[in-house]
């Protein structure tokens, strides 16, 4: 099954490095024109160079910090107002660790808007162009942890969880214009994300990142961990006619890590 997304433009969220470049990376191989978003320059110059354009792509990239809402939204309506996205990935960088009796609230209101407001913002602009073109892919990066919280990750949990319902309703409202909305529960991939999260952990553990690394890889059924380009090719797919008629639906990409049915 040969996947193309020639002539369709993406628009990536946090896509300088990790799992967001790794989707990149594969919807520009399959045909897709990008437009990279994240806060280095540099690093998005680099990507944006990188990127597969052998299929007459033209790529872009957006300087933007999503923790700056308002100008971050000001940045993204003039964006797709000029260059309409037929494909959004939203992934958003995930907001520090901590365990309840950590946080405080202002930590939720922050992830709230970071987590939540950004999408839904983003997704409400992007979906001007969808309508009217009766197509549209919207695929939402979450965590195998809405289903399975980890109490290490709570701002995570709480948030990402609120991201699941919000997409179950806003698939039912946008399929009539054949605009699918997708989660993808996300397990344990070799980011730097993950190594941030081990070195919180190993401080309060005491193990060394090597030893945590392994645990994380021996809970999964395939007893490792995920490349950022395994899951770019979900979401090609998920971007693709080839998943038409797949919506509301959040799949994970963990590995066997969930137990759940």
């Amino acid at each position: 099954m040969e996947i193309s997304l020639q002539g369709k433009h993406a628009l990536v969220g946090g896509s300088s490095k990790g799992i967001g470049e790794g989707i990149a990376r594969v919807l520009a191989g399959s045909g897709a024109s990008v437009t990279l978003m994240g806060r280095s320059k540099g690093k998005l110059e680099q990507l944006t160079q990188e990127l597969d354009s052998s299929r007459g792509q033209v790529h872009r990239y957006i300087v933007t910090d999503m923790v700056e809402l308002d100008r971050f939204k000001e940045c993204i309506r003039n964006f797709l107002r000029e260059h309409p996205a037929d494909i959004l990935v939203n992934n958003t960088p995930g907001p520090p660790p901590g365990y309840v009796s950590e946080l405080e609230d202002s930590a939720y209101d922050k992830a709230f808007d970071l987590l939540f407001r950004t999408i839904n913002y983003t997704t409400t602009i992007a979906t001007e162009h969808m309508k009217a073109n009766k197509f549209g892919r919207i695929i939402n990066v979450t965590s195998v942890t809405v289903k399975e919280p980890k109490p290490e990750l709570v701002l995570s949990n709480t948030i990402r969880a609120a991201i699941i319902t919000w997409s179950k309703s806003l698939a039912q409202e946008l399929g009539p214009y054949g605009i699918t909305v997708n989660n993808i529960l996300t397990g344990y991939f070799d980011t730097e994300r993950l190594e941030a999260v081990n070195r919180k952990k190993a401080e309060r553990t005491g193990k060394s990142l090597a030893q945590l690394e392994q645990e994380m890889a021996e809970q999964n059924a395939l007893k490792r961990i995920g490349t950022t380009a395994e899951y770019g090719y979900l979401v090609s797919f998920l971007a693709s006619d080839k998943a038409a008629y797949l919506t509301g639906t959040s799949i994970p990409l963990d590995g066997g890590y969930l137990r759940s049915v």
